[in-house]
Parts: structure tokens; sequence; C-alpha cells
């Protein structure tokens, strides 16, 4: 099975002065501003990294639901968080880490047991085998 999903970007000007827009296929993102400012400087808008952070997280919980189902268990919920840092290095930036933060209610999950199946789930998550980075997780399990 392959599956291919589609995003673009399109950017006029310098890049400082610049501007740009994200379209994805699915129409979740519809010429979404970013540039320099919102990557670099904190202001309203997107950047890649962000988008990278959102789908390290959603694919990373999608992964652990599978793994759970085939443990026998279900999330009643889990809440997942990224932050994939940009560090400039000597030659050029790069993405260095993403460190994921797991809340979860799994019913009849123990601890030990939790952080074995989010593991597996870090590590066989599709965006965590696609990323280089230095992958961390913090796992909670709530209830």
């Amino acid at each position: 099975m392959k599956i291919n999903r589609s995003g673009s970007a399109v950017w006029t000007g310098g890049l400082k002065d610049g501007k740009g827009a994200i379209s994805t296929q699915s129409g979740a993102l519809d010429a979404y501003p970013y540039g320099f400012a919102t990557r670099f400087e904190g202001m309203p808008g997107s950047n890649p990294e962000e988008l990278i952070a959102a789908a390290h997280a959603s694919c990373f919980t999608m992964a652990l639901s599978l793994i759970l189902g085939e443990a026998g268990l279900t999330a009643e919920k889990m809440e997942t968080s990224a932050v994939v840092t940009l560090e400039k290095l000597e030659d050029g930036f790069a993405v260095t880490a993403s460190k994921l933060t797991l809340k979860a209610t799994i019913p009849g999950a123990d601890d030990a047991t939790f952080q074995d199946l989010a593991a597996k789930a870090k590590a066989n998550c599709p965006i965590s085998k696609l990323l280089k980075a230095e992958i961390s997780l913090e796992a909670e399990l709530l209830g």
C-alpha cells in the first residue's frame, strides 16, 4: 500500500521582506501565511517547524492507538503535544529535536505497560522514522 499526500508553498520576495503561503491537499490550510517573522520572530502565522510538530504529535498518537488496540486496550483520551527544535549549526539550520509530551487516560493499563507501549509507538511512528533528530517522550498515565 502506498499513500501520497501533498502540501505546497508559494513565496514572493526576499528572505526577510518576503511573504509565503502554505496549502495542504485536504484544504485544512489554504494559502495560510508564513514568513521570516512567523518563523524566527514569533509573529502570527505558521512555519514549517510547527507543522512538523503537529504532524509528529498526531502521527504518534495514532500509532499509539494502534499499539494499544493490539494489546487489547482502548484510550479514553490521549493528548499529545510536540515541541520541535530548530537550531543554527555550523553548516546552517537543522531540526535537532522533537519532544513529545503525552497525557492519557487508558482504562485497564498499568504504568509499566503504558510506558512500554508509548515507547513502541514513538519508535514506530512514521514521522518519528522520518526525523533524523533526537526524539524524546514524556508520558503520563492519568486516572
